[in-house]
Formats: structure tokens, sequence, C-alpha cells
């Protein structure tokens, strides 16, 4: 195990989070079906159970948590209400939220492998992440 490797995944594994909670919270007051709603409300709380999760193991190596890249942000920010006000629909939604899926599922891959050296534990959470986002992306299709 490195130390290094270890705090590094954890860190993203912290931001890629965030940014799912922020993401969800950008769109959860335009969603109307109520099953999809309570999904992505489910999903959001996989999110930030984990984060806390995630939180409490970088505390234990005198590490803050990571914030999402703040361009990153922005640019999901930009999407999110561009997208939003050309047509607001959970199709829409169920849009985003599968792009946001992807681009965490191939980040995190790329942290994983990058971080190889991290414990068997980071990558757990770091697999669990990914998981989650795989299956959320599929069991949203219905709503393309």
């Amino acid at each position: 195990m490195n130390t290094s490797d270890t705090i590094e995944l954890l860190k993203e594994c912290d931001s890629g989070t965030k940014m799912a909670v922020s993401s969800i919270d950008d769109v959860l007051d335009k969603v109307s079906n109520e099953k999809f709603k309570n999904a992505l409300i489910d999903f959001k709380d996989k999110h930030t159970k984990l984060g806390n999760e995630i939180h409490g193991l970088l505390s234990g190596y005198n590490e803050q948590d990571k914030e999402p890249n703040a361009i990153a942000k922005g640019m999901s920010w930009v999407k999110t209400n561009m997208m939003m006000a050309m047509n607001e629909s959970d199709k829409t939604v169920a849009d985003l939220m599968t792009d946001g899926c992807n681009m965490g599922v191939k980040s995190l891959s790329r942290y994983l492998n990058q971080y190889s050296a991290a414990d068997e534990k980071s990558k757990q959470i770091c697999n669990e992440l990914i998981s989650c986002e795989e299956k959320f992306a599929q069991n949203i299709r219905c709503y393309l």
C-alpha cells in the first residue's frame, strides 16, 4: 500500500461524490415523474453516504477533502441550464444524468488505474462508486 496513492484516490472519489450531489441538486426540482425523482434522491443519498465515509478516511490521514474542479463544475452547470432552458423535461434530466454517470465512470476508472498502489479499502470505495454510476445510468434509460 502506498499512502500517497490512497490519499489521492480518496480525494478524487470525494470530489466525484460532491460533483454528483451538486448535479442532482441542480435538476431535482425539475423532475416531474415521482419514481424518477425518488431514484435521483436515492442516488444522491448513496453519494452522500460514500462521501461521508471518504471524509472519515481522509480525516484519518489528517487530510482535507477535495472540492470538484471549478471549471468542470461550472461547465456542468452551464450545460445543465442550457439544456433545461431548451427543453425542461425528465428526458433532458435523464440525458444529463447519464452523461454525468458516464463521465464519472471514466474518471474514476482512470484514477483507479493511476493510483493502483492505493489500499484495498480505497479501491473498494472507488469500485463501489463506479458500480453505482453504471447501474444508475442503466436504470434511468427508460426516462431518456
